[in-house]
C-alpha cells in the first residue's frame, strides 16, 4: 500500500505543476485553488507513505515520478520542445527511479 500511495503522490505532483503553469504566476483564481489542491494532497500521499518507507527512497521516488510526469505532459500537452538531450535526460530519471525501487527494502 505504501508504494500505491507514493505513486499517486507522484501523479498528483504533476497535476499541480501543470496546474501551477495554468495559474500564470498565481494570477488566476481555479489553476491557483487547483494547484494549492493538488499540493496538500500529494503531500498527504506523501507522508502518509513515509510511514513506512524510507525518507531517501520515497522522496526521490516522488521528484522523479514528479519531474518525469511534468516533462511528458510540457511536451505532450503544452507542445514544449523534445531534444534527444531531454529525451536522454528523462530516460536517466526513470532509470533512477527504477533503480531505487529495486534497491529499496519493504
Amino acid at each position: 500500500m505504501p508504494w500505491i500511495l507514493l505513486f499517486l503522490a507522484g501523479l498528483t505532483e504533476v497535476i499541480w505543476s501543470y496546474l501551477m503553469k495554468q495559474s500564470l504566476g498565481f494570477t488566476r483564481f481555479w489553476p491557483t485553488v487547483g494547484t494549492l489542491t493538488f499540493m496538500l494532497g500529494s503531500f498527504a500521499l506523501l507522508s502518509v507513505s513515509m510511514k513506512s518507507l524510507p525518507l531517501g527512497t520515497a522522496y526521490t521516488i516522488w521528484t522523479g515520478i514528479g519531474a518525469l510526469g511534468a516533462f511528458v505532459v510540457g511536451v505532450v500537452v503544452l507542445g514544449e520542445h523534445l531534444s534527444a538531450g531531454r529525451v536522454i535526460a528523462a530516460l536517466l530519471i526513470l532509470g533512477g527511479i527504477i533503480l531505487m525501487k529495486l534497491s529499496s527494502t519493504p
